[in-house]
């Protein structure tokens, strides 16, 4: 069988397939939401998260000539970057300082409540918070593996190219992370 027959004979597997977008800005308006998510996750301040995804942004369009397919796990990689460093600088500045680390400022989400049924749409949020939290009390390494593997859906090579480190390495991460969730989460549902 030639290749043009088993491309007619299977057509499911260009629809399985994602589409990569067509131009970086439509790769990064897409990404942005997710991105913001898992940085808000990383920093816990909204601020800060916007300035690492926006940072991230800016240093992609440096590698706009690179294939659409290496513009995700390079996208991420970049993103998991700017969040090390900017939780690094605020750890030597309030070291630096002496002073404790912001826990009295509000770092409550905003929610919009655009469903028709606002209980659901409460439930919903109550969950969502109560997710962050617990992804809040893992350590950094955990939160990762799960937030990618989980959250954005990536396979454990990708994941493993994001956060540089082995594929079995993810796993270890992902295993402990679900395991210390569970428990947190275990009363809520």
């Amino acid at each position: 069988m030639n290749t043009d027959a088993r491309a007619t004979a299977n057509p499911r597997t260009d629809e399985a397939a994602p589409q990569a977008p067509a131009t970086l800005e439509g790769f990064l308006a897409g990404v942005g939401t997710r991105a913001f998510r898992f940085a808000e996750a990383g920093l816990r301040h909204r601020e800060d998260a916007m300035d690492a995804v926006q940072e991230a942004m800016m240093k992609m369009l440096a590698y706009r000539e690179r294939p659409a397919q290496e513009w995700t796990p390079l996208f991420w990689s970049i993103l998991r970057s700017r969040i090390i460093d900017t939780q690094r600088r605020r750890t030597f500045r309030l070291g630096w300082l002496g002073n404790s680390p912001p826990g009295g400022e509000d770092s409550s989400l905003d929610w919009a409540d655009d469903g028709p049924d606002p209980s659901r749409a409460h439930d919903g949020q109550e969950a969502y918070g109560r997710l962050l939290e617990a992804l809040r009390g893992l350590p950094r390494r955990q939160r990762e593996a799960f937030t990618l593997r989980v959250l954005e859906e990536f396979d454990v090579a990708d994941t493993a190219r994001i956060m540089d480190c082995s594929e079995g390495s993810v796993k270890t991460h992902l295993s402990r992370a679900r395991a210390a969730l569970q428990r947190q989460l275990e009363d809520f549902a």
